[in-house]
Parts: structure tokens; sequence; C-alpha cells
């Protein structure tokens, strides 16, 4: 037996080498062509930069240093690089290493040590042909870039100096990237619903395009060179999405009253498609506004900036005469507001003005080095490649139907919505695109990523913004009835709050003339005001159904807490800038200015979704990415409030905590928050070699929560969707403890009892969450595995193993790295024959993988410090991991349960053969949770068939013959005497037939659930 059990104990810790067999032979040619493969890699990365870039001297220096400095880190990393092509790996190399120091130059070298060439490029090339001579697409670039940057970052540090990351800004320019990406196709929709394609689709309803080659007319070329016009010479570098979308409906208006009349698909008579009207005529901004769902007054104000831009450009003025020429084309509207320049559009005109346009954008263009806006119209999109909405703004929009049942996809979050997509149902979300409420509109366009960021920020406009911006009277009595008064105490904290997340210096990049920065400072005030009204209104909620539950006004415990306020701020903060779609503010950036960390946020998003009942379903969505990123990885992160509650709850993990350096900063206070320079860095807290309990430095920087109270601020709201709480669980009631113990002084009884302090009940909560996401993301990754759900739970009970027994693996890491060699441990000891090849190729369809998951795991920090700097930390790949730190850590759980006998239980182990099953803290052998059965559900991992799960409250219909024949159930039919497969044959047939976009039900009964 002891024979049998060394040869499982070498498996599991060899077996995760996945680097055998044909990966040592690649590796064996590689070393031996290496020699070669240098020599000709340099030869074609200098030919890209003096032939294809014409890059000057000064700029070809500091791409021929950093090249030679990163060449090890290419030789070392080839194989991980892309799809493992060398090849492409190379060429990916070369594009990020020239995007790399391209940005880094733009941003630290000024004057003379500025390079430019003929052209006015800055640095030498621009970002499109960068893309033209590596062959890469703008997709391929920034999905390997922050690969290429953790590797680099040491070089880029010596080279650059440590605000490196900060001046790359890779965040920002893919961000704006994907917003562009957006617009365009927004744009694209909207002008084929208005105006013909060319003038061969007049008179052809569906609007075909021009030509078969879908090359777009003059007409549509200038209104988006138009736009981007707008962009450069009114807005700044980096807008809000909202901003830019009233831009583009501005430029919208503009193309309906100077569209040759032929041209147009609409009648601005038609009123149920242009709704606003006065004495005069059509008032055609309102309207549009009314159809898109966007603020007249913002785009009204576009308009008038973008006639003074049309005017200087063009060197044309608007006058009556022009219009009194032109009876047919400005009929029925109110040009009030609106001007009309003479040979503008028309046929004559549109080629000599569509050039004017082309030459102001390429000077701009040639001056900035950006991505060429121009290539959505000139036929070279493909330099785009397949751009998700994959950034920190839209990234909610990309939908996979078979990773639905994630927990905080259907939670007090997001109240049990699944996320939406631009495909999506238009059921899902209230956005109805092309009109409002049109009766002769019988087909809905489904929801897209602008016209969904148009909804979100139509509610900010009628909800919050009519709200005053000081506490409701009723909240004013709450802050008067504590202890003291504390009204001048949160409006003084809120302000400087306020102003550090939203400082007026910080908004983006002023590239434009006519007063944009000005306009920035106009935006920055009206986000501050959104936001304060936001937290009023919420802070308000809260109170009252706290002091109707507790029939006590007194609230002191919770309200005289400033952690308390400085989450609330930060969360109301947050879904403003989420509303808008900034650019350069996105999360977690209101964390900092806060003073706040992702662990404290999370302890609030629950209660602020639950007392906000207006919130629309994208904010919810919003939350619900931002929980899971809490719980994933940034909670683990070193600088994690977390630790500082982890050290109280788990002594024994003090000693680890400390040598990792992991523990938070102090709280900043209000007057280092309000100072143009920030936070104030404070010297790491570390507790080693003392005991947590008389420690009371962690405590005092919970504020004054520590002041015993009546109120325990739990919610009296009648219990919701939650975003854990849907999960029918015996920890059920632990998954949300009360807001007085989430911000009280660790070592403070919890008011859940049971001798708990409130660090304990922090991190039970917490912990409970991290396995309901971990349970989720273990059953989809296993389903694409096809493993039994045996199986399932067994990779369960080693996750959770390790989250309790070994709590130490998680610092500094992400839960899927854990999940990973969960899989792949317990496959080992299993005898499942299941390579970590390809467990991480079902991993990267997942939608929450990122590459450096499996390629960037932390490993250590050195025995040493790096060039004098102890910041350097030692990083691998997922097997390294497996193989030096996961494998010795948990190989006595692992081989326990590859020993165990398969269980009848429902539970898949045997509890009393549970290692270590005596303790009281033991995490024995857990039962899997019972996760809510998503609809639709992926029911093969080879084929995309998807099932919904019959409803509950339509089980009893089936029970009636007459109601029983309405419906068709698996593996029987829904005719007498006919077989399922020719059933499926009628209901293909069934779908084959569509008259105006529906479905014809009317010959059979096939009722779905």
């Amino acid at each position: 037996m002891a024979n049998n059990n060394k040869s499982v104990e070498m498996d599991v810790a060899g077996g995760g080498v996945m680097r055998n067999g044909g990966g040592d032979l690649n590796r064996s040619l590689r070393r031996a062509a290496s020699q070669a493969f240098w020599d000709g890699m340099e030869a074609r990365f200098m030919e890209r930069c003096k032939v294809g870039l014409c890059l000057g001297e000064k700029m070809l220096l500091r791409v021929s240093r950093f090249f030679e400095d990163s060449k090890p880190l290419l030789l070392a990393n080839i194989d991980t690089f892309g799809t493992g092509s060398v090849e492409e790996a190379e060429r990916l190399w070369n594009a990020c290493t020239l995007y790399a120091v391209k940005m880094l130059s733009s941003a630290t070298c000024v004057g003379e040590d500025a390079d430019t060439v003929e052209g006015g490029a800055a640095a030498g090339f621009t970002l499109t042909q960068l893309l033209q001579v590596t062959k890469i697409s703008v997709m391929d670039l920034f999905k390997e870039l922050p690969q290429f940057l953790v590797k680099a970052a040491p070089t880029l540090e010596a080279l650059y100096g440590d605000s490196w990351e900060k001046h790359l800004q890779v965040k920002e320019v893919q961000a704006n990237i994907v917003h562009v990406t957006v617009l365009f196709n927004y744009y694209n929709r909207v002008y084929k619903e208005l105006f013909f394609s060319s003038e061969y689709s007049v008179g052809n309803v569906n609007g075909s395009p021009s030509n078969v080659n879908g090359s777009f007319s003059p007409h549509m070329q200038f209104g988006w060179m138009l736009f981007l016009a707008l962009r450069m010479h009114v807005l700044n570098q980096f807008t809000d999405l909202v901003t830019c979308t009233n831009g583009l409906l501005a430029i919208i208006v503009i193309l309906m009253l100077h569209m040759p009349a032929h041209l147009r698909k609409v009648c601005v008579k038609d009123a149920s498609k242009f709704t606003k009207r006065g004495p005069k005529g059509v008032n055609l901004v309102a309207s549009f506004c009314n159809m898109y769902y966007a603020c007249t007054e913002d785009a009204s104000c576009m308009v008038e900036k973008a006639n003074s831009m049309i005017a200087d450009l063009f060197n044309k003025k608007p006058s009556d005469e022009s219009i009194s020429c032109h009876p047919k084309q400005i009929a029925g509207i109110d040009l009030d507001g609106l001007a009309y320049f003479e040979g503008l559009m028309e046929n004559g005109c549109i080629t000599s003005n569509l050039y004017i346009l082309e030459k102001d954008y390429e000077e701009a263009y040639q001056s900035h080095g950006e991505l060429d806006e121009r290539i959505f119209i000139s036929g070279e999109v493909s330099l785009m490649g397949c751009v998700s909405c994959d950034s920190p703004d839209i990234s909610a929009y990309k939908r996979k139907y078979d990773t639905i049942s994630s927990p905080v996809r259907g939670s007090a979050v997001s109240t049990g919505v699944l996320l939406s997509s631009v495909n999506a149902s238009p059921c899902s979300s209230p956005v109805k695109m092309g009109g409002s409420s049109t009766a002769n509109s019988n087909k809905i366009a489904p929801p897209t990523p602008v016209s969904i960021t148009m909804t979100t920020a139509k509610w900010l406009r009628d909800v919050i913004t009519p709200l005053p911006a000081e506490p409701s009277l009723e909240l004013q009595l709450f802050f008067r009835t504590c202890d003291r008064d504390i009204s001048c105490d949160v409006r003084n904290r809120a302000q400087v709050l306020l102003e550090s997340i939203f400082p007026s210096n910080g908004v983006g990049n002023c590239r434009g003339v006519q007063g944009s920065c000005l306009e920035d400072t106009i935006w920055v005030e009206q986000r501050r005001l959104e936001a304060l009204k936001l937290y009023y209104r919420v802070i308000g909620a809260m109170c009252q159904s706290e002091a109707q539950r507790l029939q006590n006004s007194n609230l002191t415990s919770l309200l005289s807490n400033e952690r308390f306020h400085c989450c609330m701020i930060a969360c109301s903060a947050e879904l403003v800038l989420a509303t808008h779609k900034t650019v350069t503010m996105t999360f977690p950036a209101v964390l900092e200015p806060a003073g706040i960390t992702a662990f404290d946020l999370s302890k609030v998003i629950e209660y602020f979704v639950r007392h906000e009942d207006t919130l629309p379903r994208e904010l919810k969505r919003h939350l619900n990415s931002i929980e899971e990123r809490l719980l994933e990885s940034m909670a683990w992160e070193k600088g994690s409030s977390m630790y500082t509650s982890l050290i109280f709850a788990k002594p024994n993990l003090a000693a680890e905590i400390n040598r990792l350096c992991l523990m938070a900063d102090p709280m900043p206070s209000l007057d280092n928050l309000g100072s143009e320079d920030g936070p104030t860095p404070a010297t790491t807290q570390c507790l080693a070699g003392a005991s947590p309990a008389r420690n009371g430095g962690a405590a005092g920087s919970y504020g004054s929560a520590e002041q015993a109270g009546p109120a325990c601020f739990s919610s009296p709201v009648k219990e919701r969707l939650s975003a854990f709480s849907t999960f029918i669980s015996p920890l059920r009631n632990r998954l949300r403890a009360p807001l007085q113990s989430a911000f009280a002084s660790p070592q403070r009884p919890s008011p859940l009892g049971g001798g708990e302090t409130c660090a304990e009940t922090v991190i039970n909560v917490f912990f409970q969450k991290v396995l309901i996401l971990a349970a989720v993301r273990i059953r989809n990754l296993c389903e694409r595995l096809g493993q039994s759900q045996q199986l399932v739970e067994r990779v369960y009970g080693v996750f959770q193993h390790t989250l309790q027994r070994q709590t130490s693996l998680f610092f500094n890491r992400h839960i899927d790295q854990l999940i990973l060699c969960s899989i792949y441990g317990v496959c080992k000891v299993s005898k499942v024959t299941v390579t970590f090849r390809d467990i991480i190729h079902q991993y990267r369809m997942q939608p929450q993988c990122k590459f450096h998951v499996f390629r960037n795991v932390f490993i250590d920090l050195p025995p040493w410090p790096r060039n004098g700097k102890g910041g350097g930390q030692v990083t691998g790949d997922i097997i390294k991991f497996y193989n030096e730190i996961f494998v010795h850590s948990t190989k006595t759980f692992l081989l326990h349960i590859g020993s165990a006998p398969v269980s009848s239980n429902a539970h898949g182990l045997d509890e009393g053969n549970c290692p270590n099953s005596e303790s009281p803290a033991s995490p024995g052998c857990p039962a899997f949770p019972v996760l809510p059965d998503m609809s639709p559900k992926k029911v093969s991992a080879m084929h995309n068939v998807f099932v919904s799960p019959l409803r509950a409250r339509k089980a009893d219909s089936l029970t009636s013959p007459h109601m029983h024949s309405l419906y068709a159930c698996v593996g029987e039919s829904a005719y007498a005497y006919q077989s399922p497969s020719k059933d499926l044959t009628a209901i293909n047939n069934q779908l084959k037939k569509r008259r105006l976009g529906r479905l014809n039900f009317s010959e059979a009964a096939l009722v779905s659930d």
C-alpha cells in the first residue's frame, strides 16, 4: 500500500509537467537554431524600423536599445506568446516593443530629444503604420500587450522611470478604440435607417449597398469624417461615450438638414418618428434625442459647436438667402438653433468638401500618431481584427450563454437579470432603437453598447439630476439624532472626496481648441453633483429602512463610521462614471482617491443596490462585474484591507502576511486626500512578532464604529435576490452579515453571536462568496472537459480545503489559478486522462479568461533585493506554480481523495474519512452548493445545444390532458403517434417559416417554456 501511495505521490508531483514529448523536441530545435533565429529576427526587426517605418536616428537608437535588452525575454517566452507560432510571436513582440517605445518616447522626450519625421508623426510613426508593417490587428496587439508589459516591466522601468505605466496609457487607448468602433457601428446603422446608401439605392426599400464590394457612399463618408473633425477640434483626446454619442447625433442632425431630399429614406412629415413639433415645424434635435434617448440640451450645444467648426473648416457662413433657395430641402423643419450651409453636401460639392475633411484629419493624425479612424470607411477595417467590447467600460455587453450561471450575474446586484449583449433579445433591455413609441414599428432592433449607454444616461438625467444637492430633511434629522450632530462632517467629507475622485485638472488630454478644457471643467462639476445626489439618496433610503426596523432613529454606530461613507461615495462615483463610459477614469480609479481598497468596496455593493430600486439593469451588471473582480483577485492583492481582518481572524497567517508585506496602509486623512499631491504613502503595517489581538493600530483605522451602539445595521428591506443568497445552501444566512460588523473594529464581538469577532464574521462571509463563485467556475470548466459530477464535487472539496486550510496560496494570486490546479490535481489522482493543456484550452473559452492568469503566476518574493530595491517578485506559469507550490501544500489532501472509495452520498466523499475531520476548523468534505439552473444552459461540451428548464409555475399545467398537449417535452412528441425526431423536424420547419420577422405558430401549439 505504501508503494502505491508513493507512486501516486510522484504522479501528483510530476504530473503537472506538461512540457514533455513534443514540448521537449520543440525546445531542442529552438536551442539548435537559436543563433540563426536571432540573427534573422534582428535583421527583420531593423528592416521594419528603417524601411517600413522610416525611423530617425534618435528613435532608432531607442528602439534598438530596448530590443537588445528584451531579447532574452522573447526567447524565454516565445512558446507562450501568441498562438505558439514562432513567426507570429516575433511579429507580436516587435509590435509591442515598437508601441511601448513610441508611446513612452512621446510622453517623456520633449524638445531636442523629441523625434519626428517629415510627415510630422509623433515618435516617428503612427499606430496604424505599426499595424501595417507588423501585419497584426489592433485586437491581437492589445491582447498580448499586457503579457509583454509584465515580462518587460524591469527593462521599461530602468529606461523610462517608475511612471512608465502611467505614460503608456494602455487602458485609455484600448478603451478609446473600442468606443470608436461601437460609435461607427452605431453611425452605420442609424445612417442606413435614415438615408439611402447611394444613388443606386434610391427606391430600394432595403437600402442595399452601393456596390458589391460594400464601399461607402461619399455622403456617408462625409458624415463620419465630420464626426472625426468634431472629436479633434471640439472634444478632448479621451472623451466619454455619452458625450461622443451626443456629438454623433449632432452630426446626424446636420446630415438630415443638408442631405439631398432624394437621398432621404424618411420624411420629416412622418409624425410617428419626428414626434417633437412646434408651430414652425419639426424640431430635429428634440426628435432625434427622443428617438435615441439623448439629452436635448447637450445635443443642441453640440450642434452649435459643430456649426462653428463647419464655418471655420469650409470658410462658409449660413445665411437666409441659402435657406430661401432650398425650400424643398428644409420644408417642415424648425430652423431655430440650426444653420444651413450652401453647397455642403450637394452632389457637385461633396467630393471637394470630403477632401477638405480628409486633409484636416491627416494633419492631426500625423501629429498625434494614433489609430487612423478612417479605416472604417476606407476598406482597411481588417486592421481592427475581431474587436469585442472587451474593455473595462463595455465588457458587460459580451454574452456567453454557457457561463451565465456566474453568481454575480443573478444577484442583489442584478436582481436575477442575465447579461445582455449587442445581439441579445430586445426584451433584455428597454432600449428601442430607431424610434420611441412607434405604433407602426413591429420590429425592435436589439440593443447595442451605445443604445444601452444612452438609456442608462437617461436614468441618471431623469431620476438623479433633479434631486437637490443637499441631504433631504429626513436624512438631516438622522444626522442630528446621532450622539452629536454630524451634518457638517458628512458634507465636508463628501466635498473633499468628490474633489479627489473628480479632479478638475485630471479629466483627459485637451488636444482640441475652442475651450475644450473649460468644457472638461464643466463636465467634472456635473459628475460631482450627480455622484453627490446619488450618495445622499441611497444613504437616506438606508437610514429610513433601518430606523423602521429598529424603531430607533439613532444610527450613530454606522453614520459616524468614516470608512463606510468613503465606500458609499466611491460606489456612487463609480456608477456615475460607468453611466458615462469614461475612458480615463475606469474602475478601480475611484478607490485610491477615496482612500479605500477593493475589499472595502465589496462590503457595500449589495446594500447599495438593494436600497436603490430604480438602478438600471446595466449598472447592476456593472456592479456584478466589479464584485466578481473583487472576489477573484483584487481583494487578494498586496495592500488589500482584507489582510487586516484576516490577520485577526487567522493569527497563524500573520507571519506569512508580514513576510510578503501584504498589509494595507492606514486609511489616509481627509487633509491628505484634499491636497494636490493626493494621499500620502504610509509605511506598511507590520505586525510580525505581535499578537493581533493586542495590536490596536489596525482597529483604529476602522473609524468610530467600534463604539458600542444600539443599532445593528442589517437591512430591514424584504429579502430580495442577492448576490449570493439566491443559492439554496446551509450557509445562506452567512452570506450577508450586518454592515455594523463589516466596518466595526476587528476585535469587537460579532452581532451574529456564536463567539465570533467581527473580523471572523467578515472573513467567513467573504470566503463563502469566493466559494460560490469558484463553484460556478468549477462546474462550467468541468462540464467543458466532460467530467462527472463526482469529480466536480471533489475539485470543489480541494478548492475549499485550500481556501480554509492553505489560505496563503491565495495571497497575491487569482482564484482561477487555484481552480486550474485543483482540477488537474484531482484528475491526476482520480486516474482521469486530462492534461493541463486541455484544461487551459477550455479555460481560454471562459468569459473571465485573461492570459496572465496562467502565464504569470506569483511564485514568491526573491530572497535578495533587486537593484537595491525590494519590490521585485518571482513569477512563472501555471505549471511552475503547480509543481513548486500547489502540489506540496495540498499533496496529503489530494492523495486522500485519490485513495477514497466512490461514495454513494450526495456529496461524493465519505465525510468520516476526510483528513482533519476531527478538527472543528477543518473544512471536512463540503457539500457542493446547489446552484440555480440558469436559462439557457449549455448541455453539450461539443455542440452549441442549450436547454431551458421548465419553470415550476408551469409544471402543474402538464397534469391537465388539454394543457399537456400544448407542451413539447423532451423525449415525447406533441402529436399523437409521432416520434420525437419527426417532432424536431416539425419544429425546424416552423422556424424556417418567417413572416415579417415573426414566427408563425398558427399550425401547431409548440409552446416553449
